[in-house]
């Protein structure tokens, strides 16, 4: 029993922490462009010759 009086402040405070995380990616724009990396990818570059 006394295992619980750790254990769950220490899952609220991961919890807590976890959420405050989401919450910055969220207003960091991290979310904005899901699609643009995937798309990316498939471009093809011209490439320059160094000649």
């Amino acid at each position: 029993m006394s295992n619980l009086i750790v254990l769950i402040p220490v899952a609220l405070f991961l919890g807590g922490a976890g959420l405050l995380a989401f919450l910055w990616a969220l207003r960091s724009g991290q979310y904005e462009d899901l699609d643009g990396s995937a798309e990316r990818i498939l471009i093809d570059e011209e490439r320059v010759d160094q000649r």
